[in-house]
This record gives C-alpha cells, sequence and structure tokens, in this order.
C-alpha cells in the first residue's frame, strides 16, 4: 500500500500534509511517528480513504483507494466493543456487510477470536472483560472481515503499562500468523519504545505542513530487547528525527 503526493488541509483553511509519499511493502509493520499535533491520525485516515486528500492519491494493489472499503480496516486507540453484544457479538458486526449465513459468521468470528487469544470467551461481555481482552476482541472484530490492510491509532494509548507490554508481545504473531489475511499494518504512536519493539519500517513526520523527514528500517530479530544497546540506537535516531526542525535544531 502506498500514498503518492499527498496534499491535506482541514476546512480552515491549515494546511497539514505536503506532498507526503509513503510505500508500505507486503508483509510489513510500519510506523508512522511525530510531534503531538503534526497530523499522524489525520494521515492513517487518509489512508483508509475516511478523508479525502486535496491532491496526491492513496493505492492498493496499484489502483486508487476513492472510498471506505472492507479491505481497509481500523482498529481506534479508544477501545470500542457495545457494551449489550457479547465478544462473538461484537466481532460478527463487521460481517454484516457481507450478506453471508449467521452460522458462517459465528464460525468467522470464532475463528477470528481464537486467533488473538481469546477462544473460550466467545459469551463474554464487555463488562466482564479487561481492557486488554476488550482491545483483542477489536482486533478480532477487523480480522475477521479478512482486510489486506490493518490501520492502528495509538492501539495501546488506553491500556495500563502491564496490559500494553503484554499485548504488544503477541500482536505481530496475531497479526501476521499463517491463517491471517493481511498483507501489511500500518500503526500511529507516539511511543518510541513499542514502535521500535514492534516495526519493521517507521515513517517520521514533523515541520508545518507536515513532511516525511526519515525513513528508518528497523533490522533486529524478533523478540526484541528493549536493553539492547542497537535498541536505544533506533530510539535515539528517531528522537533526533523528532526535535529536528527546518533550518536547524531546537
Amino acid at each position: 500500500m502506498e500514498v503518492l503526493g499527498l496534499d491535506f488541509r482541514y476546512d480552515n483553511g491549515y494546511k497539514v500534509f505536503n506532498n507526503i509519499n509513503i510505500k508500505v511493502e507486503r508483509g510489513k509493520f510500519a510506523a508512522i511517528v511525530g510531534p503531538s499535533g503534526v497530523g499522524k491520525s489525520t494521515l492513517l485516515r487518509l489512508f483508509g480513504a475516511f478523508l479525502k486528500p486535496e491532491s496526491g492519491t492513496v493505492l492498493l494493489h496499484g489502483k486508487p483507494v476513492l472510498r471506505p472499503t472492507p479491505l481497509i480496516s481500523m482498529v481506534h486507540q479508544s477501545i470500542v466493543t457495545f457494551p449489550w453484544m457479547t465478544a462473538e457479538e461484537n466481532v460478527m458486526l463487521s460481517l454484516k456487510t457481507k450478506n453471508i449465513p449467521k452460522d458462517e459468521c459465528k464460525e468467522l468470528a470464532s475463528k477470528a477470536l481464537e486467533m488473538v487469544g481469546l477462544q473460550g470467551f466467545e459469551n463474554l461481555y464487555p463488562k466482564e472483560m479487561s481492557g486488554g481482552m476488550r482491545q483483542r476482541v477489536s482486533v478480532a472484530r477487523s480480522l475477521a472481515a479478512e482486510p489486506k490492510v490493518l490501520l492502528m491509532d495509538e492501539p495501546f494509548a488506553h491500556l495500563d503499562e502491564l496490559t500494553a507490554e503484554g499485548l504488544r508481545q503477541d500482536i505481530y504473531n496475531i497479526l501476521f500468523n499463517p491463517e491471517s489475511p493481511l498483507e501489511c499494518v500500518i500503526m500511529v504512536s507516539h511511543n518510541l519504545t513499542e514502535v521500535v519493539e514492534l516495526s519493521d519500517t517507521v515513517f517520521v513526520l514533523n515541520n508545518s505542513p507536515a513532511t516525511v523527514v526519515g525513513q528508518i528500517d528497523i533490522e533486529m530479530p524478533r523478540p526484541r530487547n528493549s536493553r539492547d544497546p542497537v535498541f536505544d540506537n533506533y530510539l535515539d535516531t528517531l528522537y533526533r528525527l523528532l526535535t529536528k526542525k527546518k533550518g536547524g535544531t531546537r
């Protein structure tokens, strides 16, 4: 998936992006980082065609993405589960537009819950689950529709650190398991440690209007050790790019 020459401005005329070019290869977990307010979440919505660019193109399999499509799914930072529905029923929501029999929907939902480690919890309601379990249900709902691209907007932001750490340790294998139809994942995060822990490639946004000021390929075997000096080197590189401004450094 890629975006070419993307420009975008808000309705008030403020220009957010200038000539954004990003390509995420098949089988890769990509992250987008940048200072607060630079437009990271807005860019993610442009990837999914939930917003329309001023100019430029969003491409999937070489074809323009002109409107939201089941081929691109999104997990939000707020954990969205409907309290009156079980885990299974929450997941089945993503299959309503597919016009498939209810028994098949239940089978696909059960398979998606198993993928995220929630086999046996199909009949629990959100109030009976931890925050980490509810976010796994959100991921399962996105995966059940068999998208090719998964967009993740600060997916661990509302979890306590221990829960977030546990889910981060599992999420890569969940998303890229042999049964997953996913081709790539694009995550927005402000947490540089989780970015280095999870990503194959990191795109750094900075300046106003925002541009891509760096692309870092994380070449470390998994699982990654945050105490490894190489891990720290990647963190330092990202921090330098995030704090650098046009015309110098601050």
